[in-house]
């Protein structure tokens, strides 16, 4: 229920997002890709598995993304995350030399964004106690 929705449900939705975009691929040998792409793997039925389940919970997180942050609501949220990662290198906290870490905080803002789209309508609903179209009382 929409009323239900509190720091907890936002960190759960943190977490499964975070568990989507680093499952499926970072910088590490512990990824579908990683898994995939491994010299020797043959594809089969349990790579199929994995791979299609991934297209769901990628499909399902960026239309609910989508539905409900838009076009202009992703660009802004990546730009304000880019502005901070701007603000980490200027103060020195982080390095562009480094690629891996570059990459790992990329991975990272994508799970935010997909955290904060899954989350928008409760997180609007609170703060404005507008509901959206889409909302559906039990």
């Amino acid at each position: 229920m929409a009323s239900n929705f509190d720091a907890l449900g936002f960190a759960l939705r943190v977490v499964f997002a975070a568990a989507l975009v680093f499952g499926t691929y970072n910088p590490s040998d512990l990824s579908y890709v990683s898994y995939v792409m491994a010299e020797g793997h043959e594809f089969g039925p349990v790579t199929a598995i994995i791979g299609i389940s991934l297209l769901i919970a990628w499909i399902v997180f960026l239309r609910a993304t989508f539905l409900s942050l838009g076009w202009l609501g992703i660009i802004l949220g990546a730009a304000l995350f880019a502005c901070i990662i701007w603000l980490f290198v200027d103060i020195g906290w982080l390095s562009l030399d480094s690629t891996g870490a570059i990459t790992w905080l990329a991975l990272t803002v994508l799970s935010l964004i997909l955290a904060v789209g899954m989350s928008w309508s409760h997180i609007r609903r609170r703060l404005t106690g507008q509901v959206d179209v889409d909302d559906v009382e039990d």
